[in-house]
């Protein structure tokens, strides 16, 4: 019988089916963190993120803020999204991140990311690295929408609504 730590466990990592593990998979088991381990290590990460996303978003109007904002928005983004492999593992939050369902998603984000560091540091236009913000997190929502079930179908829904 299961406890729901061990449940939480087993949601988490990927790991709710009984089947056949390749080698990949009993490496991984064996070189893991402990479960509390990984708590710590995601709350941690996911924790800094936030605090480097809202850090950012209070220097931007700071002389030369643009740079800071878009720099420490981004790295904060790139912490609370790289969180995740403390819960589920490296190997299999890759797997997941380029599933046929969240590819487009996720080739979006690094785009995303990557869009709003060249507009503060190379491009030094505020108003693009703002848009590539906005953008950025619009895309980290459409992108942590598809692990919910039927999420982004029902959003679709409600915006095609909205604009007919």
């Amino acid at each position: 019988m299961y406890n729901s730590m061990d449940k939480l466990k087993k949601a988490l990592s990927g790991d709710d089916e009984e089947e056949d593990r390749g080698i990949v998979t009993q490496i991984s088991d064996a070189s893991t963190l402990s479960w509390s381990t990984r708590i710590k290590g995601f709350a941690i990460c996911f924790i800094l993120g936030v605090v480097l996303s809202i850090l950012g978003s209070c220097l931007l109007f700071l002389p030369n803020g643009l740079v800071i904002f878009g720099v420490l928005y981004t790295f904060g983004n790139i912490l609370s999204l790289s969180s995740t492999c403390f819960l589920m593992g490296p190997c299999n939050q890759l797997t997941k991140m380029f599933a046929r369902t969240r590819i487009i998603a996720t080739i979006l984000v690094f785009v995303m990311l990557i869009l709003t560091l060249v507009c503060a540091f190379a491009v030094k236009n505020a108003p693009l690295t703002i848009v590539c913000c906005i953008l950025q997190f619009l895309a980290l929502t459409w992108y942590s929408l598809s692990y919910i079930p039927f999420a982004r179908d029902a959003v679709t829904k409600c915006f095609s609504s909205c604009l007919d």
